[in-house]
């Protein structure tokens, strides 16, 4: 079947309701959601039953970014910094020189093992070298893991922020096999010049979008979520056309925005959480699509060889090797070697030697498409086994809800109090937003002149308004007056 404009509406919304019924019931037979999105894409696809001809690396590779762009933002808004900053050490080194290890031990065996030129060799290990955000978030959080010692934080941090080191790096030994005679110090400067920008964009744009999505007066709160969308394909595409990682700029600016205090935050939080989860659906189809299963099958053999190496040679090393000076324990350090999973990120980032047209391109997809399906089956079905046997997993009954999943959630409080605002309080003619209440104490409602007001991030505090707040606890109520009480500067 041939896609076109009458019936590419019908297939895609087709195939979504059926990824999304399959996917409801796959963790019963412990198969993660995201093969099955994948398999759909395949039984689709000219190979399969479905007899869809996709052939397009070109828009294959825009919808990743697209969705990549989604997923990384999502996975960035709900890091919690407090739970990140003790860790933060841990998972940069694991993020840079981890995935650059990865990339090398894995590149070196390529060479070893098959005819490949060295920089072909690290064009594979590059791809392929780092861990992906979108099958690390997705089975992590629909598993409902909970590990100890940070683990989780550390997982979704490197996750999360070692797309840009893979892309630079696929980037750079890209170019070495397309210019062979290309000096190595353009490729490094080209590095640095990538994380530094990307690094010092992403906050900047982070601080901006704070300060636009605060002061800006929207009449309508479902245009909120549309303004941050916008604001985060501006931060990905001006960012990369000055010459930094638009992926890395991103994450940070995603992950400063969701530890401030925003206006209608809940409800951006919850768009991009079913967004995400739409753009994995999405991206995994496409790439399934994309994929002809009877072109893998020669590439099974070396493959899985290099698949194997990957899982419990150059991914262990360089975990262990990163993390040699930080104080850790080896079963955590092991269980970090287990997660390292390949997903949608690498079969996006082998589309560029497609579409730069190298000799071997359909080869290294092809063996790149091989061992994300197999480090999703092999790791992701025993994430939670390996969690038990290295004593890592905590008991059931002492799962700890993180602050966003309860922001999202919006999960009751044990005590409803009220509290007056009296005339000369600091909140008089203030937002909610810009009260920057503790985050165990929520504005329900406000008694204002005998009527009530439905409070909202914009909302104004006036004199004598009787706020109706959702805590903790009892004692916390005190804490609340003692800090609506500060005078007003004015």
């Amino acid at each position: 079947m041939n896609l076109t404009i009458e019936n590419i509406v019908l297939v895609g919304s087709l195939l979504l309701f059926i990824s999304i019924i399959v996917g409801k019931t796959s963790y019963k037979f412990g198969v993660p959601t995201l093969i099955l999105f994948l398999s759909i894409g395949m039984l689709a696809g000219s190979d399969g039953i479905g007899g869809i001809l996709f052939d397009d690396p070109k828009l294959a590779q825009f919808i990743g970014i697209v969705s990549l762009n989604f997923i990384l933002f999502s996975g960035g808004l709900d890091t919690n910094w407090n739970t990140v900053k003790p860790i933060l050490k841990e998972g940069l080194v694991l993020s840079t020189l981890g995935v650059l290890l990865t990339a090398v031990f894995l590149g070196t065996f390529v060479w070893y093992v098959t005819d490949f030129t060295i920089f072909e060799s690290m064009l594979l290990g590059s791809i392929v070298s780092s861990t992906d955000a979108a099958a690390v978030f997705s089975i992590l959080r629909s598993k409902n893991l909970a590990l100890k010692a940070n683990l989780r934080p550390t997982l979704e941090l490197e996750s999360g922020s070692n797309d840009p080191m893979a892309y630079v790096l696929t980037l750079a030994f890209l170019s070495l096999v397309v210019n062979q005679d290309e000096d190595i110090m353009t490729i490094v400067i080209m590095f640095f010049q990538q994380m530094i920008i990307g690094g010092i964009a992403g906050f900047a744009f982070g601080k901006l979008s704070k300060l636009i999505i605060n002061r800006i007066t929207l009449d309508f709160e479902g245009l909120y979520p549309v303004l941050v969308i916008a604001l985060m394909f501006i931060t990905f595409s001006a960012t990369d056309s000055v010459g930094g990682n638009g992926f890395l700029a991103i994450y940070i600016c995603s992950v400063y925005l969701g530890n401030q205090d925003l206006i209608h935050k809940s409800t951006i939080l919850k768009m991009f959480d079913g967004m995400a989860w739409l753009m994995q659906i999405v991206l995994f189809l496409t790439l399934g699509l994309l994929v002809f299963p009877s072109e893998i099958t020669p590439y099974m053999g070396i493959g899985l060889l290099i698949s194997v190496f990957l899982i419990l040679v150059a991914r262990p090393l360089s975990v262990f090797i990163s993390t040699m000076f930080f104080k850790m324990k080896n079963r955590r350090r092991f269980y970090i070697s287990w997660v390292g999973l390949r997903g949608a990120v690498p079969i996006v980032f082998a589309t560029y030697p497609l579409l730069a047209g190298i000799e071997k391109a359909n080869i290294i997809f092809n063996i790149v498409f091989f061992i994300s399906v197999t480090s999703i089956l092999i790791q992701g079905t025993t994430l939670s086994v390996f969690a038990k046997w290295l004593n890592v997993a905590m008991p059931e009954e002492a799962k700890i809800e993180r602050e966003n999943e309860r922001y999202i959630l919006d999960l009751p409080k044990s005590a409803m109090e009220e509290t007056t605002i009296s005339p000369e309080s600091y909140a008089v003619d203030k937002r909610i937003v810009d009260l920057h209440l503790p985050k165990f104490a929520f504005i329900v409602m406000i008694k204002r002149k005998g009527h009530f007001v439905r409070p909202g991030g914009s909302t104004l505090i006036e004199a004598n308004d009787v706020l109706v707040l959702l805590l903790d606890n009892d004692e916390s109520l005190e804490e609340i007056n003692n800090l609506l009480a500060q005078p007003s500067l004015s």
